[in-house]
């Protein structure tokens, strides 16, 4: 068998780096840290050796060998799985759940990363091997590392819409918001609160994709969820009458939300909004459709 030494280590390197880098915890704090750290670099390691060792496996017509690749994938499945049931298990115990569509968005994309992984050192062990240059293996990993991540960016909510300050009122004990009704809010000492101390934003669609993407339950859970993760949220539990919601508007599709926040800043408040991410599981496009172009016109 010949040297494939620098074949494999390039494209385990390469590989490995790569999901180093997508390794990070951000406000939402996961992974946590060191235990979801340990845990997921080492499964992107074990993703980087398999796409490293498929070249030399190929070159030698091991081709039993290559099957490992599809036992991986069917393990990535299962890492999935995983991280959902975790993150599940852990939104019970938050003050604003995060909402089934939000978690299963997270758990694929760490699944993906570790085929981000896989393909990088892929990449990198075959350009070596045809080139005999580690130099070219590496730079290929690189642009395959790059242009697979910018490909799989997905869109946020300041993409598809216009997020502005919003007016909140009560008619009666009806929280409003722009003419949009959230919750009831019996205590005269609550609604009193909310005026003084919450701060509301209208979300604004600027098409018929965005409007239907919007109404979606699970997409305004994860605004609300993200909104109160960075900027706090004055309740404890059992204290309905003080947690962040979000309505509809039945006429237009704008979305409201009302949050009474640890940090009432409402220039925070949009930017959170903005950033928020646009979950797979919420994503429609009805003018791709010719009903749905007609209808728009």
């Amino acid at each position: 068998m010949a040297d494939y030494g620098r074949v494999l280590v390039s494209g385990l390197v390469i590989g490995s780096a790569g999901r180093l880098l997508l390794l990070r915890a951000d406000y939402r704090q996961y992974p946590s840290f060191p235990r979801g750290y340990v845990t997921h670099l080492v499964l992107g390691i074990i993703a980087a050796a398999l796409g490293a060792i498929a070249v030399p496996a190929l070159a030698e017509k091991e081709y039993t060998a290559v099957t490992f690749l599809a036992l991986a994938a069917q393990q990535f499945r299962e890492i999935r799985g995983m991280e959902r049931d975790s993150l599940e298990s852990v939104d019970k115990t938050e003050l604003v759940p995060r909402g089934s569509d939000y978690i299963e968005d997270i758990a694929k994309t760490f699944e993906a990363r570790n085929y981000i992984a896989m393909v990088t050192a892929l990449s990198t062990s075959l350009v070596v091997y045809l080139s005999d240059s580690i130099a070219a293996g590496v730079l290929a990993g690189v642009a395959v590392f790059l242009g697979v991540v910018y490909s799989l960016k997905g869109e946020k909510i300041g993409d598809m819409a216009e997020v502005v300050a919003a007016k909140i009122e009560f008619e009666g004990p009806l929280l409003m918001v722009d003419g949009v009704e959230l919750m009831n809010v019996g205590l005269a000492k609550a609604r009193e609160m909310y005026l003084t101390r919450a701060i509301a934003v209208k979300i604004i669609p600027r098409d018929d994709n965005a409007r239907v993407t919007l109404g979606n339950v699970g997409q305004r859970q994860a605004l609300v969820h993200n909104a109160a993760t960075q900027l706090g949220v004055r309740k404890d539990v059992d204290e309905p009458e003080f947690m962040p919601s979000s309505g509809r508007n039945t006429e237009s599709g704008d979305i409201v939300m009302a949050i009474f926040s640890m940090e009432p800043d409402i220039e925070c408040l949009i930017e959170a909004v903005k950033r928020t991410p646009v979950l797979e599981s919420s994503k429609r496009k009805p003018l791709d459709s010719p009903a749905g172009r007609k209808a728009a016109d």
